[in-house]
């Protein structure tokens, strides 16, 4: 079986501005034809990341290779290789749907015949066709993301670089952009993902890295990530100010030795065994918890525990 190609491979890549330290040191691979993801906080080093790899802001230190080349020696080459969806749309609002197409496909020298026949497969791909000759003003933001993913894909690229592409997006919108990522993932494209949104990581990456304070602090199969860090279940309990350390002290007894998280007004336990959960969930119920939820563990919960929660010994 042959070895999947690697489409981007990092090695010590660093990233400063000035004395601040973006990227400090990342290790990581991209293969064909995954959907590889890049997850964190704002501040992280996702954006700075993402901004070497397409070519846009130089390398400090380290080694990167975007399809077998060098940024630092060949970036308009490796910039009509890619693809690359903005987190703000920045479609011509002076042009048509189907012009906004023909348009970019000049910046690769497209001749007219390829450049007009692939603006309408594209069109057709992300179900735009019956707007083509419509204002870009007359779209809901919904249409905007698809003609964007459309208008990066014009130079047929070998990577697509995605970022926050459903940010703003009702749910229908944003699960429609999700079928039709799929479906340029089943046709062999590979891509790379930021995004806040940790049901869009999970629906589309095959592997992610969570970063944090510009250190890559763990990667995996979101599937894995989840079994790791978090286990099978969560239990949410809302801690009503009277019941506050009266309810802290049974979910103590009750789950001894389980890692806990207290956010605010809830807390989060975490636990494999789901018969300990149940009978916290119970032994809660009966002494009418504010809130109490039993629940399957996210990626979400992942992300919240390695970045953003403190634990409850």
């Amino acid at each position: 079986m042959t070895a999947p190609r690697t489409v981007v491979e990092a090695h010590g890549l660093v990233k400063r501005f000035g004395d601040l330290v973006a990227v400090d040191g990342i290790d990581f691979e991209i293969v064909e034809p995954e959907c590889f993801g890049f997850l964190g906080p704002n501040g992280a080093g996702k954006t700075s990341t993402i901004r070497m790899i397409t070519c846009v802001s130089p390398i400090t230190a380290g080694e990167l290779r975007v399809l077998g080349r060098d940024p630092r020696r060949e970036p308009r080459v490796i910039k009509g290789l890619i693809g690359v969806v903005p987190q703000e749309d920045n479609l011509d609002p002076d042009l048509t749907v189907l012009a906004n197409l023909l348009v970019y496909a000049r910046y690769f020298d497209l001749p007219a015949a390829v450049a007009e026949e692939r603006a309408w497969e594209n069109l057709r791909l992300m179900a735009l066709e019956e707007k083509a000759s419509e204002r870009i003003e007359h779209l809901s933001g919904g249409l905007k993301r698809r003609l964007t993913v459309a208008r990066a894909l014009i130079n047929q690229p070998s990577l697509l670089v995605l970022d926050e592409p459903t940010t703003g997006l009702d749910p229908q919108a944003r699960h429609l952009v999700w079928q039709k990522l799929r479906q340029l993932k089943r046709q062999g494209v590979t891509m790379v993902l930021t995004t806040h949104n940790m049901e869009e990581a999970a629906q589309l990456c095959d592997r992610v890295v969570v970063m944090d304070r510009s250190h890559i602090i763990a990667r995996g199969r979101p599937a894995e990530l989840v079994a790791t860090y978090v286990g099978e279940q969560v239990l949410e309990v809302r801690l009503g100010f009277d019941e506050r350390e009266r309810t802290l002290a049974l979910l103590r007894e009750l789950v001894p030795g389980r890692e806990m998280d207290e956010v605010e007004d809830t807390v989060y336990v975490y636990a494999q065994d789901g018969q300990a959960i149940d009978q916290a969930v119970v032994s809660l119920l009966e002494r009418r918890a504010d809130q109490v939820t039993l629940r399957r563990a996210t990626l979400e919960d992942v992300f919240l525990r390695l970045t953003g929660r403190g634990l409850i010994e």
